[in-house]
């Protein structure tokens, strides 16, 4: 009964992994790289993304966004990311047609514009494999059957004895390479399981608002969206330089201290101002939303008020990417993620072996 069983699971193993294995692959190897996303782009975007420190102050958003308006002419902003933490660090402008300017804090000016670098490309393909919508539902079904792979995966290494644990738990480097690509498939998928779990489920909570309300039903909490604003007061300046200018003013005024601030525009006339501030497990982020033709605050979010289901959201991300845990945490997630990469391709060859086996046989007892 027990030998079904297992038999059932590894039918059930194998035919997901053949089914999903180039998927996986695309998402381990491009998931290992953007999990150094920070350090790769302070290596490699240092001359554009940061200017020689001066003594001024910051030229002011509505300046930028003047700037921005005369050097691109018909496209609109998506997005503004503005690092408070480093004063010489250019703001970012995203617009919609996916282009990104970066200018000088201290005089407005335009430092470089272009389009989507490497690593946003690299972003692209493992959230989408750069198909759009399509592309999102095979990643998010592929990251299901990948969890889904893991259990089977567990059970299938789970030794029916203890005395062959230890067997389990080594590869053996010098044995035949029939046997070590066994092993690698089996150990590394062992060691590498519980990363991969959480990566994949951290993964899945951005895919699927279910496992959203899954959270919410274990933490016993829903989701805050904000507190609505009583009483908010219109900014009448129809200039948008002027009033996202004194829309940041104001919130970085009342709630000084930020490490770094994004406005993005949020479907047609709504504009979403998160500020992040120093934190070391859960993000501390106050989040605000407003109209964005008037400037009236609708709700606002505050990181104090967060209750369980709040948490995990605020903590996710950090999670996924293994930042949660720091330099030691991403190293953990790098490496997971290689070793997810190669378990299809080690899975293959596992297979591949054992359909010859039979052939091979086969073709004996013909000549026999």
């Amino acid at each position: 009964m027990k030998r079904k069983f297992k038999n059932i699971i590894r039918q059930i193993h194998l035919w997901l992994g053949l089914a999903t294995g180039l998927v996986v692959i695309v998402i381990g190897i491009t998931g290992a790289l953007f999990v150094f996303e920070e350090e790769i782009r302070a290596l490699t975007q240092e001359d554009f993304r940061f200017v020689t420190p001066q003594n001024k102050p910051f030229a002011g958003l509505d300046k930028i966004i003047s700037s921005f308006e005369q050097s691109a002419k018909g496209d609109k902003i998506r997005g503004i990311r503005i690092n408070e933490q480093f004063p010489n660090a250019a703001v970012e402008i995203t617009t919609k047609k996916s282009m990104v300017y970066y200018y000088n804090p201290y005089n407005a000016t335009l430092i470089k514009k272009g389009g989507l670098n490497w690593l946003d490309v690299v972003q692209h393909i493992h959230t989408s494999l750069l198909l759009g919508k399509p592309g999102e539902f095979i990643i998010r079904w592929s990251v299901v059957i990948f969890v889904l792979m893991l259990i089977s995966g567990l059970i299938l290494w789970f030794p029916g004895q203890m005395r062959l644990l230890r067997q389990s738990l080594t590869i053996k480097r010098k044995a035949s390479f029939k046997r070590l690509n066994y092993d690698l498939h089996n150990v590394l998928g062992f060691y590498a399981s519980i990363v991969l779990l959480v990566t994949a489920l951290s993964g899945l909570y951005f895919a699927f608002k279910e496992v959203k309300t899954m959270a919410s039903f274990f933490t016993g909490a829903k989701l805050n969206p904000g507190n609505k604003v009583k009483d908010s007061k219109t900014i009448k300046l129809d200039s948008l330089p002027l009033r996202y200018q004194k829309i940041y003013a104001e919130a970085k005024l009342k709630y000084p201290g930020a490490i770094a601030t994004n406005l993005s525009l949020r479907g047609k006339d709504e504009l979403r101002l998160r500020m992040i501030y120093p934190y070391r497990w859960v993000r501390n982020q106050n989040t605000f939303f407003y109209k964005e033709q008037t400037g009236e605050m609708l709700r606002a979010k505050f990181y104090s008020q967060n209750n369980g289901a709040d948490l995990i959201e605020a903590t996710n991300y950090d999670l996924h990417t293994g930042k949660l845990l720091g330099l030691p945490g991403k190293i953990l997630s790098f490496l997971a993620s290689l070793i997810a990469a190669s378990l299809p391709i080690t899975g293959f060859i596992i297979w591949l072996k054992k359909r010859k086996k039979p052939a091979k046989k086969l073709s004996k007892k013909l000549v026999d």
